[in-house]
């Protein structure tokens, strides 16, 4: 085992400050039964708040499956199948909406367009088997004329991102798995600016299959228009 017990010391007592702060009935409503009202499926990168994005303060609102890469789907006996963690709610906990969240510079995305272009896999195979999953959907990009392929690398990076979580939501949209009456959207979490002038602001880029700006900025409420972007050369 490792000896670094300062992390443990920390987590331990990071746990408590929670267990201190926390109201008498803060899982009054939800210790036998929980009911999302969505299920993001995020990228796990460590900068990407999960609930603290939307401002829960509550448990039970948000089912927060993750993975390398904010990929919707996973593997089974060599056939690509949705993931259960995005399935579950929808199919058993009565959740209705699906929201794939894309974040700036992801490590992921970055990953597999170095493997696009002709670099090696990163290792180890646990990581490359997310990456090669993202391979096919860069590819894709790089080819659909949407990517300023000439632009500097990091913002190439996050045309490709928007385009993973189109991608992604389209995906989803097309499943047999998913009931026609889901709604997907599909947001890019912004911690760098690249969007607009407020770090921490998540940016709609797709709504059942719909990427238009326009089209968009008619489906977020009044008051949100300027969340709906789009890096891609549209």
């Amino acid at each position: 085992m490792g000896s670094d017990r300062d992390t443990l010391e920390n987590l331990l007592a990071g746990n408590e400050r929670h267990v201190e702060a926390l109201p008498e009935d803060y899982f009054a409503a939800v210790q036998t039964g929980q009911h999302p009202t969505v299920v993001a499926i995020c990228c796990s990168d460590s900068r990407v708040s999960h609930e603290g994005m939307w401002g829960i303060e509550r448990p039970g609102a948000v089912f927060t499956p993750s993975n390398i890469g904010n990929q919707i789907w996973d593997e089974d006996a060599g056939k690509r199948i949705v993931d259960g963690g995005v399935l579950y709610p929808i199919h058993h906990t009565g959740t209705d909406v699906v929201a794939v969240v894309g974040h700036t510079g992801c490590g992921a995305v970055t990953a597999a367009y170095h493997v696009a272009t002709g670099e090696e896999p990163p290792g180890p195979q646990g990581v490359d088997k997310w990456v090669d999953q993202l391979v096919p959907v860069v590819e894709e990009a790089l080819e659909s004329g949407l990517i300023d392929t000439d632009a500097d690398e990091a913002r190439v990076i996050n045309q490709l991102v928007e385009y993973n979580v189109d991608y992604q939501v389209r995906s989803l949209c097309d499943a047999t798995d998913v009931p026609d009456d889901i709604d997907v959207y599909g947001f890019v979490y912004d911690f760098q600016g690249v969007y607009g002038d407020e770090p921490g602001r998540t940016y709609l880029v797709a709504a059942n299959g719909e990427t238009g700006p326009d089209a968009l900025a008619d489906i977020v409420p009044e008051g949100y228009e300027t969340t709906a972007r789009s890096l891609l050369s549209r």
